[in-house]
């Protein structure tokens, strides 16, 4: 054991290597030990300084450079260090594995790999000899494992970098058309830039950096001008930081800000659409390459393997490799490829919450006013902490608002009581904590007690069993999240049609408030029952800003979320909203009038994906009806084609060389490998077809219903 410790210790230094990435104490440990060590290293170079430095800042990553180039030459050596241990133990331990000897090597591989048997010879190695073999193995380890972790981290920074590019290009247009209605909306340009800062969660990464400008104005005292200008130097993005340049320029100028957003706005708008055009042309592009090299490819190469395997000699240990192995690792690789290029111009959106408290207002606790309706002001949360902190311990509402902290923690709770279908449509991921479960008892019932019997034999009595509970557990959430989905849909197809009327009455001179009461009493469709809900709300004594943020919450849609944000904010700034109105009336349209050409155009190759399927499926069941029993009779002895009688002459051809043929094995494998590919077809068509690999779930219950089906018509299922 005591010569094994080396090997140990180098393999927890690579374990703690990784420690910083999920422990804060530990980051600041190997911060401040890579300042202790390197420190003094990182600061000789200004120009790689400035570059590397860079890339920290369009990777948004905190920190300063020398604390971040410090823990890479830490991190680095560690490594090098530790992957040279393990380089003489991975020789060490090849020298024994050879030990069995050269001509024992050579009868275990087959005669084409015969060549190297030669490999045992390292035993024979002298103590010199032996020593270079070593020293090579562990520099070359060692070195292999710095320069990994070195580089890598620097390219992780890149890839970052990349990453925000793309999403800061996606949400840029609509974060200028919310800059933009609220210059027209009469709001000051700083506090624009304020506003835009306070909506991260909304507009996205957009926001995230023009924010770092904001941050650079208000808690330093930089002009906007400055600000920008580094904006536009720091940013990864090269149209947000054309867009800060042009920004700052218009700045300086004094030209007015409304008309260079509403160019920027128009522009964005134009190039919405042909980035549409190029974002379904990459789409069909991925389309066709993976059903020409994961679906076809995949059959081609099963089939000739099979072919191989009956006639030559046994290829079930390399299929299994291609079936439970290459193919669903090859269609993770594919679907990361494709989230990771189609993520700037197109996919799905997300709306985060986490801006609102329980009742639906800011959770920053700010007091919020009634003023868009000429309503006294509403004292928030701060306001009932403060007269709290005021009055001491003697307040005798003390024990009043513990118990409403109390009420309001558990609120999560009651409203899964009173309404757990809500709930579950609201989060659908939260079924599988009933759906999993329930179909792991529903497995375990139909498999137990297992027999002994051979590896294939014990696997044939829970395959199918396991496919069924896949599918069941797999269609609960697909079903809950297709219903979830649609109503989403449906109340966001209303949206524009929403505020095109509250845009209407406020321009015939009705305050926000008596438009939200006149909109109510129309035909929204979907959404009629929300806006009159929000009626209700200003009825029961809610501010029209805040009754907006709860229909925010109920609805859970980006499209809402943007909106309602834009008109709660312009709110603040001017009464006549007429015009911000039409501008997220428009954005809104335009967006949905986008996703729905993308749905349609998709269509086409969603159905070539599934044709893709069908004949996967029916290749392989013609396998398993036709071909193999074929070869099985042809196999057997005095079955009218044994190798004696079967050709004319005495000629047996390539009957000769079959011998037991296990065809159980292939039906099952042909069976395990329709299932992988319903899977990967599934979530395949759902990433290309709608954007998310979870509109793709249902998409894998349908295939696997139908492999099922399939394979149960033939008699094996």
């Amino acid at each position: 054991m005591i010569a094994y410790i080396p090997l140990a210790a180098a393999l927890a230094a690579c374990v703690a290597v990784l420690l910083p990435a999920v422990s804060r104490r530990a980051d600041r440990f190997a911060t401040r030990l890579g300042l202790l060590a390197f420190g003094d290293a990182v600061v000789g170079d200004p120009e790689r300084r400035r570059r590397q430095r860079d890339r920290l800042r369009a990777a948004h990553v905190a920190g300063t450079h020398r604390e971040y180039a410090s823990k890479t030459l830490l991190y680095a050596g560690v490594l090098g260090v530790a992957g040279s241990v393990i380089g003489v133990y991975a020789v060490g331990g090849l020298l024994s594995m050879l030990s069995v000897g050269e001509a024992t090597l050579r009868g275990l591989l087959p005669e084409p790999l015969s060549f190297l048997a030669g490999i045992a010879r390292l035993t024979e190695l002298g103590l010199s000899q032996l020593f270079l073999l070593l020293a090579f193995a562990s520099a070359t380890v060692g070195s292999a494992l710095a320069a990994g972790a070195y580089y890598g981290r620097w390219e992780l920074l890149r890839q970052r970098a990349h990453t925000r590019s793309t999403a800061i290009d996606a949400t840029l247009p609509r974060t200028v058309a919310f800059m933009y209605a609220l210059s027209r909306s009469g709001m000051a340009f700083p506090r624009v830039m304020d506003t835009v800062a306070e909506n991260e969660a909304v507009y996205g990464e957009a926001a995230t950096e023009l924010s770092i400008a904001v941050r650079d104005m208000n808690a330093f005292g930089t002009d906007a001008l400055t600000a920008l200008q580094r904006t536009a130097r720091r940013t990864p993005s090269e149209d947000l930081g054309d867009f800060a340049e042009n920004l700052a320029s218009v700045l300086g100028t004094g030209q007015p800000i409304s008309a260079f957003l509403s160019d920027q706005y128009d522009r964005y708008q134009e190039e919405a659409e042909s980035k549409q055009e190029q974002y379904l042309e990459l789409l069909s592009t991925f389309a066709e390459a993976y059903v020409t090299a994961l679906v076809a490819g995949p059959l081609f190469f099963i089939t000739i393997l099979v072919v191989i395997g009956l006639v030559l000699q046994d290829t079930l240990p390399l299929l299994r490799v291609v079936v439970y192995l290459g193919l669903p690792l090859a269609t993770f690789g594919f679907v990361v490829y494709v989230d990771s290029v189609a993520q700037g111009v197109g996919g799905t959106e997300t709306v985060s919450d986490g801006d609102e408290t329980a009742d639906g207002d800011a959770a920053l606790g700010r007091t919020t006013t009634a003023q868009a309706d000429g309503g006294e002001p509403v004292r928030g949360p701060d306001a009932a902490d403060g007269e709290r902190d005021a009055a001491g311990p003697a307040d005798p509402w003390t024990a009043s608002r513990e118990r409403l902290r109390v009420y309001d923690r558990l609120r999560r709770v009651r409203e899964w009581v009173a309404s757990p279908l809500s709930s579950v449509l609201a989060e659908p991921h939260t079924v599988v904590f009933v759906s999993v479960p329930l179909a792991l008892v529903g497995f375990l019932a139909a498999v137990l007690p297992v027999a002994s019997g051979t590896p294939v034999e014990v696997v044939d009595q829970f395959d199918t069993a396991f496919v069924v509970a896949t599918a069941a557990a797999l269609g609960s959430y697909a079903a809950v999240y297709e219903v979830s989905k649609r109503r989403v849909r449906r109340r966001e197809a209303a949206v524009p049609d929403f505020l095109d009327r509250l845009a209407s009455v406020n321009e015939a001179g009705t305050s926000v408030v008596g438009g939200i009461r006149r909109v109510a009493d129309s035909n929204l469709e979907a959404l009629t029952a929300d806006v009159q809900r929000t009626r209700r709300d200003i009825d029961w004594g809610a501010d029209a800003a805040t009754a907006l943020r709860r229909l925010k919450r109920r609805v859970r849609s980006p499209m809402v979320s943007r909106a309602v944000t834009l008109v709660s904010n312009a709110m603040y700034a001017s009464g006549d909203i007429g015009p911000v109105l039409r501008i997220a009336a428009d954005e809104a349209r335009a967006t949905w009038s986008l996703r729905r050409e993308r749905r349609q155009v998709m269509l086409t190759y969603l159905v070539v994906i599934y044709i893709s399927f069908f004949v996967f499926l029916g290749i392989i069941a013609a396998l398993s009806v036709s071909f193999i029993p074929a070869v099985e009779s042809a196999a057997v002895p005095g079955s009218g084609t044994s190798a004696s009688g079967g050709l004319p002459g005495g000629q047996s051809g390539i009957v000769d060389g079959l011998g037991d043929i296990d065809a159980f094995a292939y039906e099952q494998l042909f069976f395990h490998a329709a299932a992988v590919q319903a899977v990967c077809s599934g979530l395949v068509a759902g990433q290309l077809g709608e954007g998310s690999v979870r509109d793709g779930v249902k998409h894998v219950v349908v295939l696997l219903a139908l492999t099922l089906a399939a394979f149960a018509v033939i008699g094996f299922v």
